[in-house]
């Protein structure tokens, strides 16, 4: 058996396909791993979600940014942004099955010696207190006043961890770490505004990754989110979205041995910019 992690999909199907059949993915005998944005900016956003929901076990799943999202707009609590490609699923005659699945999807997943999350991990944070971090996220989403943290949740301030954080300050530093965080200042500010290259980060930030943290070097992190850095893979930290659904790459990571598969776009239609 194998695992396969898989980089953002953000409804780019055709591609997903086309990457499982040069894996020559077997759902009896693999498992696949998703950093999260399975949704929106693509043409076939409804059917990623649908197939990744219908794997059952077969697939692990965190929540990415645009997957949070959809959860907002469905709720009424966001309006469709003008890129978005999310209203085949709301229209869609299982939408409320497929928003309650997603709402019980993990923010963070540790298996052996790998990390799955779709943006970061705070370098204060430890490895037990990251995953009860996630863990008080994931019970307040599955929830019956899940509303109330997605209507919360948006902002990039607070921008810097405090134990002592309660409610909705607490909430959207852990959510805005795990799902929208690329580089950080030297004294432990996210700088969320940022999304542009490596070589473009500013002075006196690292990426998020680099910088010194308090975690054990046990685990090796698997993320997303910044299609600016690409594929990118240094000790203890695998960066997997390779801008797919800006025309590039969609990768795989299998992680018996870490050898990487890449496929590109299969997309006709695709939105400009960059998320």
């Amino acid at each position: 058996m194998s695992t396969y992690a898989i980089g953002d999909l953000q409804g780019c199907f055709l591609s997903l396909q086309a990457l499982l059949h040069k894996i020559q993915f077997s759902p009896a005998n693999d498992r696949l791993w998703f950093v999260g944005d399975v949704v929106n900016r693509g043409p076939g956003s409804l059917e990623c979600l649908r197939f990744v929901k219908q794997l059952g076990n077969v697939a692990t799943m965190v929540l990415g940014n645009h997957d949070l999202h959809l959860l907002s707009v469905a709720e009424g609590l966001r309006p469709l942004n003008k890129n978005d490609t999310l209203k085949p699923i709301l229209d869609a005659p299982d939408c409320k099955e497929l928003l309650a699945w997603l709402r019980q999807q993990k923010l963070l997943h540790i298996e052996d010696q790998y990390a799955l999350v779709h943006a970061g991990l705070l370098p204060n944070w430890g490895w037990p207190e990251a995953q009860a971090l996630a863990h008080e996220i994931e019970c307040a989403l599955r929830g019956p006043g899940y509303q109330t943290l997605l209507q919360n949740m948006y902002g990039s301030e607070p921008d810097y961890w405090q134990a002592d954080w309660r409610n909705a300050a607490r909430q959207r530093v852990i959510i805005n770490a795990m799902t929208r965080m690329r580089i950080i200042s030297a004294d432990g500010h996210m700088q969320l505004k940022f999304k542009g290259e490596f070589n473009h980060i500013p002075d006196g930030c690292v990426p998020w990754f680099e910088a010194k943290t308090s975690r054990s070097t046990e685990r090796t992190i698997i993320a997303g989110h910044w299609s600016a850095l690409g594929l990118h893979i240094v000790p203890h930290f695998v960066g997997l979205d390779s801008g797919c659904v800006w025309g590039r790459e969609l990768t795989a990571m299998r992680l018996e041995d870490r050898a990487i598969f890449q496929v590109h776009c299969a997309e006709t239609e695709l939105s400009s910019g960059v998320d």
